[in-house]
């Protein structure tokens, strides 16, 4: 379970819900079932009419990839791939063909098994770029139900407001009573502009997260792949993976000297 989705979406619907309270508010005037009704009603309409049957199957797995995290030890993967490198050094990389098949990930088992079958280094590189670009076109399709409920939801809450006013016109003759029957009305709009910047645009930005997440990994081992068949001596191997983790990242940042020491020229 991702436990900053959860929290962040207590922590917004606690802001939300406090502060209409501390200014006086009743709770009880937030929940309108016909305010409700019009917009995650229009909203799911609006998107099921955008996308196809096969698309919209796909809405549990993405709300699994927003809700939950898959655990990925970079540290792990960077030392299967050094070990390889050192296995392919001193025996060749057929060798590696039993380590590919023990290993958990299949892109990187996919692409040891193309380099012991002997493939063109320019098509390895070719058949993996294609899978990491499947992969991020899918994390997007994913991410592209949520933006559209995110673009349709605060437009439904303007409908039902319009709606509201309608009725509110039509009842000037009770003036007592036009008060709670505009505030009823605009209900409708706090529904759509909070559903979509509290719940469908964050999702839609937490998938796509995972899917750069995704993405990097799969480019790391990819780099390995290549400089396993390159023959690349495992300290570089090291070296290279290490580059797409935050940590050599900021290990690389420039650092100003220390006190009594002296920059040489």
């Amino acid at each position: 379970m991702d436990i900053t989705t959860i929290l962040g979406l207590i922590i917004g619907l606690a802001a939300l819900i406090g502060g209409f309270i501390w200014e006086g508010g009743e709770l009880g005037g937030l929940a309108q079932i016909a305010a409700a009704l019009i917009v995650f009603g229009g909203t799911v309409a609006a998107v099921m009419i955008s996308f196809p049957l096969a698309k919209l199957k796909t809405i549990p797995r993405a709300l699994k990839l927003a809700f939950t995290s898959k655990p990925h030890d970079a540290d792990k993967l960077i030392e299967d791939i050094v070990g390889m490198s050192m296995i392919s050094r001193r025996q060749g990389v057929l060798a590696l063909e039993k380590s590919a098949e023990e290993h958990g990930d299949p892109f990187l088992r996919e692409g040891i098994q193309l380099v012991v079958d002997g493939t063109e280094q320019s098509m390895v590189k070719q058949i993996m770029e294609l899978e990491i670009d499947a992969v991020q076109n899918k994390y997007e399709g994913y991410a592209k139900i949520f933006e559209s409920a995110g673009g349709y939801a605060p437009t439904m809450g303007i409908i039902g407001t319009v709606m509201g006013l309608i009725h509110v016109l039509g009842s000037l003759t009770e003036p007592t009573a036009l008060g709670p029957s505009i505030a009823l009305a605009f209900t409708a709009t706090l529904y759509g502009v909070a559903s979509a910047n509290l719940i469908f645009l964050p999702i839609a930005a937490k998938i796509k997260g995972r899917g750069e997440d995704e993405a990097e990994r799969m480019e790391m081992m990819l780099e390995g792949i290549l400089s396993l068949q390159n023959g690349d001596h495992p300290l570089l191997v090291r070296r290279k993976l290490e580059s797409f983790t935050a940590d050599a990242r900021r290990d690389l940042a420039p650092q100003a000297p220390a006190a009594g020491e002296t920059e040489s020229l």
